[in-house]
């Protein structure tokens, strides 16, 4: 052991970030115990090894007495090998472990080195995270090579190194995104308040300025929508809606429902809920396709909120679990898209209809039907009205067939 060893540890720290001393320290012990395996003494005895930090020179004692170094076996020099070499990949290990564990919740940009089961392994410099098909974008393909950004979403100790695990789904990437943008938002000058999203699809995110010389809205878009057009492009195409963050709970639903223009807010806020009405051509305008805009804005906001249309409050609604014909697992898939009554049920086109997940053509088609044949038949009896539950001396009304039940004398099915 000389000064040769003393560069050679220098290099390492400054190459690979290891500090030099837990490497002389990892040193230190592997002679020590390739020492003692060479003298072939008890366990209970014990050996030493100290390096000079000036030197480089070697001082080895077994219990008490100074061997030369020179004296170790090929074996016991082998053994030493080994060990400062694991020492010196944890140690590796534990400075990426830091430097990414200090990066969680921020964005990272690596290339696309192979694939493993639908995940994408990404080289990140030094070190390997990894992209679960769970936190992709769907629809987003990648090939070897290709350079790609992700969200830092987790950092985990393992035996084989630091676990990476990056997100392009998570409204955090959003957040990154429109920081790496605009500087404005770096700055403090405007600030995120809220991030609603459906990743592939479209996003609303809120905003708002610190500075009232500043407009937050126009800052996060960019000259001629150049801020926001780069966004869009890393999320190939997913939709943004950048919206203007009101404190009045009214103005900030009636921006988050945008594109649709609303007419009233009847609002309930210990209940956190609105009743929203908008003219009758606004209607589906503001549920969106298969319920997103309302989903995404009720999200945004915080409160659930209801659509109605000014023609639905005037006569009065009845809710869409009422309907014949219509199952609760039915009922469950037209109220995610924002369906709650017949009324809108009725008032929608057969194309948003046939939009919502599990709902054919000819499905969509005979709800139509029978929502408009239900409309009607205003002396119709509610569906949860059973005879069994009515008066012996009381007459049970006729009820009054659909288009299918005059065909027919067999029961109507529940659309499931």
């Amino acid at each position: 052991m000389n000064g040769e060893l003393l560069s050679i540890l220098e290099t390492i720290e400054r190459d690979k970030g290891v500090d030099r001393e837990i490497l002389i320290q990892a040193i230190e012990f592997a002679v020590a115990a390739a020492a003692k395996k060479s003298e072939g003494v008890s366990e209970e005895l014990v050996a030493t090894a100290t390096l000079d930090r000036t030197t480089g020179r070697m001082q080895v004692l077994v219990d008490g007495r100074e061997i030369d170094s020179a004296r170790l076996t090929r074996i016991a020099a082998q053994t030493a090998k080994q060990v400062i070499i694991q020492k010196i990949r944890e140690a590796e290990r534990d400075v990426i472990f830091i430097e990414f564990q200090s990066r969680v919740g921020n964005i990272v940009t690596g290339s696309v080195h192979r694939f493993e089961r639908g995940d994408i392994i990404v080289e990140l410099g030094r070190a390997e995270a990894v992209l679960p098909k769970t936190e992709r974008i769907p629809h987003e393909e990648y090939h070897q090579g290709d350079q790609i950004q992700g969200y830092v979403l987790e950092v985990r100790k393992s035996a084989k190194g630091p676990g990476i695990v990056l997100s392009r789904t998570h409204e955090g990437f959003i957040r990154g995104l429109f920081a790496l943008e605009v500087p404005e938002i770096g700055e403090g000058i405007v600030q995120i308040k809220g991030i609603a999203r459906e990743a592939g699809d479209r996003t609303k995110i809120a905003v708002a300025s610190m500075d009232d010389k500043v407009d937050c809205v126009g800052a996060c878009v960019g000259m001629r929508g150049t801020r926001v057009k780069n966004i869009v492009r890393e999320l190939h195409g997913e939709k943004i809606d950048i919206i203007r963050w009101h404190e009045s709970i009214k103005e900030f639903i009636a921006a988050a429902l945008s594109p649709a223009k609303i007419a009233e807010i009847r609002d309930d806020v210990q209940a956190k809920q609105a009743l929203v009405v908008v003219d009758d051509d606004q209607l589906s305008l503001a549920i969106g396709k298969k319920g997103q805009n309302v989903r995404l804005a009720s999200k945004l906001t915080g409160w659930q909120l209801e659509i109605k249309s000014k023609a639905q409050l005037a006569a009065g609604e009845t809710a869409i679990g009422s309907l014949p014909g219509v199952g609760p697992a039915m009922e469950e898939r037209l109220k995610e898209a924002g369906v709650t009554t017949i009324q809108q049920l009725a008032s929608i086109g057969l194309e948003q209809l046939t939009s919502i997940k599990g709902v054919g053509e000819k499905t969509a088609q005979k709800l139509l039907e029978t929502a408009q044949t239900a409309l009607a038949t205003p002396a119709a009896p509610p569906a949860s009205v059973e005879p069994s539950a009515q008066a012996a001396d009381e007459p049970t009304p006729p009820s009054e067939p659909t288009t299918d039940e005059a065909s027919s004398s067999e029961p109507q099915k529940p659309v499931e």
